[in-house]
């Protein structure tokens, strides 16, 4: 297996964490990832420390709280792919989140450093852009829930949808040079999920020098880390495929370098 990929475990632990991605584990600085999923009922609470959050709903309904704030009977769908946006839970660094399952609740937990700067605040669908991206099979959904140009002090959260057979963060870009205004240095996850559940999506993350080059397959429910190189995504034909990216670095601003061999196909219409 890929040293890339981390796995879900077969059984949730008792607070019903899936996977958990932290910068010790991936071996970088900024981006945190947990998938969490809890029984109606369930509840699960998270101090924020020195991080801030950004807690996605991705199925299901709850009632959450933070030491300031409560938002009841929150959450729209019940599977990602029902392509609507989420509601999601912003969490500043020093303050707690809690969450109770009115249903069989799954979410994503997002964090990286923060600096107390913002208060919590929902983020509700219509709070969300929705683009559709690209063109032909190259042709997207996007949901963009925690962009630059919204408040947060380091994440960058985004959704997206690709259909069978289509290709997606393609043409190939990077993002892994400090060398603004032409490119941000990102660490990236990418939480996949892919319907029906047995299929399985593609992505290649490579470097100009090709010292990086893996193609890997990627399995429902996995987590790919993306801490260099071009990382574009393929659908195989039958099979839809939806990630999660959370991105987070020394700037809060994404500014990518698509590869020069592929650059072309941003003017092929």
């Amino acid at each position: 297996m890929s040293e890339r990929v981390v796995k879900p475990v077969v059984n949730p632990k008792a607070d019903g964490t899936l996977l958990t991605v932290t910068p010790e584990s991936a071996g970088w600085e900024y981006v945190g990832f947990q998938v969490v999923q809890l029984a109606e009922g369930q509840t699960l609470t998270r101090e924020s420390g020195d991080q801030e959050l950004c807690l996605v709903l991705l199925s299901g309904l709850a009632n959450v709280s933070t030491r300031e704030y409560t938002w009841e009977n929150i959450g729209k769908r019940m599977s990602v792919f029902e392509k609507i946006p989420p509601y999601s839970i912003y969490v500043s660094s020093s303050d707690r989140v809690e969450f109770t399952a009115l249903t069989a609740l799954e979410i994503a937990i997002c964090a990286a450093p923060g600096k107390g700067t913002y208060p919590a605040r929902l983020i509700a669908p219509e709070d969300v852009g929705v683009e559709t991206r690209g063109y032909g099979n190259l042709e997207r959904q996007i949901h963009n829930i925690l962009p630059e140009q919204k408040e947060a002090d380091s994440l960058l959260v985004v959704e997206v949808f690709t259909p069978d057979g289509h290709w997606s963060s393609y043409p190939p870009h990077k993002h892994d040079r400090d060398a603004l205004p032409d490119e941000s240095l990102l660490e990236e996850t990418y939480y996949f999920r892919v319907q029906p559940e047995q299929g399985f999506a593609i992505q290649r993350i490579y470097t100009d020098d090709r010292a990086v080059d893996e193609t890997i397959a990627v399995n429902n429910g996995e987590v790919v880390l993306v801490p260099c190189g071009y990382h574009p995504v393929g659908a195989p034909p039958g099979y839809e495929v939806y990630y999660l990216n959370v991105m987070a670095g020394p700037t809060r601003t994404w500014k990518f370098h698509n590869d020069p061999d592929h650059d072309w196909l941003m003017n092929k219409k």
